[in-house]
């Protein structure tokens, strides 16, 4: 596997911000899902395909325009992505592509025969997510009885038919205290990597009660934890819809790097434009699996597909730019108004704006829009104050 996508001359869109190689693209392939989480981003959960999913020659579509726009890892999402029938065939055809994939799956509709057809299709890498490390913490959000002892049995069968697992945690109040027993689970289980998402109020995660979502300095001591752990050098991980963690490894990696050298420091990379290496005991060919370099990423390197055809700038974001089955996805890649924004840190408000971190922060933009109805406005969970907060600049 490369070290990132490969790079192509960046166009320059109608307001002279150039536009870069997509990275990751994650594709909700169906809204269809045999699990009903109180978090969920998304509403509307079926039980099984639906006719507004895109259709097989719609998708097929799709994916055989990738290539125009870098080469993202193609990530094969849900709702339960193998709840739809042909997402093999689909996998087959991006991997003929040379477009590197990875599967996001609950685990619980996992077998044996399932397990070895996910291999042998090419998919790099499969996550399946974990709420808890415990089957009491992780059913009541999973909202069904069974289902972390399921998500460890179709974890175990893939990683004993070689495949390189990550392991996802939704981080909130009901789990924040037990980051150590999630991080062992990790562990025990073979993990290549744990990624921690930080909660983003969408979907059915709008109607939590706000006494699960985490206070700013609890945030804070979670992206501490994160650069922690991450310096034992046992297993990937990464802090995903917390953008201020690079802002956090900056401040960290000033008085940190005497225990690793610089050669293996997990985080030598925070350069916007470098990868990072991989610890010890990674797969090989999977660095870009883990790739770590900057913050919100979210229309600049990344976006979201949903199952109906719509392009957001991540999955927390619903602000459409378009949809592929009227316009050529590398069309709204290029030249959507909303990822221009993005591309363009001039013009974010409140501190963020103003922030000596905002290259390689961004702050959480779906967080931002969520709190705000501002995708440009200040992220609402970061309690840094910048300097030119504390000191204002005299005019």
């Amino acid at each position: 596997m490369t070290n990132g996508p490969q790079t192509r001359p960046s166009c320059q869109c109608e307001t002279g911000v150039g536009t870069t190689p997509l990275r990751l693209l994650f594709w909700e392939t169906t809204a269809a899902c045999n699990l009903a989480c109180v978090h969920c981003r998304r509403l509307d959960v079926a039980h099984s395909m639906g006719k507004d999913d895109l259709t097989r020659q719609q998708a097929l579509s799709m994916i055989r325009s990738l290539p125009q726009t870098g080469r993202p890892i193609l990530v094969f999402s849900g709702g339960e992505p193998l709840m739809r029938p042909d997402v093999f065939d689909l996998a087959a055809e991006a991997k003929n592509l040379g477009l590197p994939t990875a599967l996001a799956t609950n685990g619980t509709i996992m077998d044996d025969h399932i397990a070895k057809r996910v291999v042998d299709v090419g998919f790099r890498r499969v996550s399946i997510s974990f709420d808890g490390p415990d089957a009491a913490t992780h059913d009541r959000f999973r909202a069904i009885d069974g289902a972390f002892d399921a998500s460890v049995n179709g974890f175990t069968l893939l990683r004993q038919h070689g495949m390189s697992m990550q392991m996802n945690t939704t981080v909130a109040r009901h789990n924040y205290q037990k980051l150590d027993q999630m991080y062992e689970l990790a562990l025990k289980l073979g993990a290549d990597a744990l990624h921690i998402f930080m909660l983003v109020p969408v979907g059915c995660g709008m109607s939590l009660s706000e006494e699960i979502m985490l206070k700013p300095d609890e945030y804070e001591n979670a992206l501490n934890w994160i650069y922690d752990r991450s310096m034992e050098g046992k297993l990937h991980l990464k802090a995903t819809c917390a953008p201020h963690y690079f802002r956090v490894m900056r401040q960290r990696a000033k008085t940190d790097r005497r225990a690793m050298p610089a050669a293996t420091h997990p985080h030598r990379s925070m350069a916007p434009h470098v990868q990072s290496g991989q610890p010890s005991g990674h797969p090989a060919g999977n660095a870009d699996m883990s790739a770590m370099t900057k913050g919100c990423l979210a229309g600049q390197a990344v976006c979201f597909v949903s199952h109906t055809g719509e392009v957001f700038p991540c999955g927390y974001l619903p602000i459409s730019s378009g949809n592929v089955k009227t316009t050529p996805f590398p069309v709204i890649w290029n030249q959507s108004p909303i990822f221009r924004d993005l591309r363009d840190d001039s013009k974010l408000d409140g501190k963020c704006g103003v922030c000596e971190f905002k290259k390689v922060c961004m702050g959480c933009r779906a967080r931002a829009y969520a709190d705000t109805g501002s995708y440009l406005a200040e992220e609402p969970n970061c309690g840094f104050v910048p300097m030119r907060v504390q000191r204002p600049v005299k005019r």
